[in-house]
């Protein structure tokens, strides 16, 4: 039986319990979006990292991106 991941960001970020220990993940591929923040706070340019990694698109860097923004930053209300 296969495991149904679960869209829990913008129709982009994932999480599937068993895949990367349940991190959230683009588009329920094994990239979580920690490798992005890596990758990009290491000097890589999202081109670069497209290069690398061609099944990902600028759009799920930067969503990526606005995701872990939303988790450290206060809600305001």
């Amino acid at each position: 039986m296969s495991t149904q991941f679960v869209y829990i960001y913008k129709n982009i970020i994932t999480i599937e319990q068993g895949k990367r220990s349940g991190k959230p993940c683009i588009r329920g591929m094994r990239i979580a979006v920690a490798d992005i923040l890596e990758w990009l706070a290491t000097g890589m340019t999202v081109e670069q990292i497209i290069a690398d990694f061609p099944e990902l698109t600028p759009t799920d860097i930067f969503t990526a991106l606005q995701f872990a923004s939303a988790q450290v930053m206060p809600q305001l209300t």
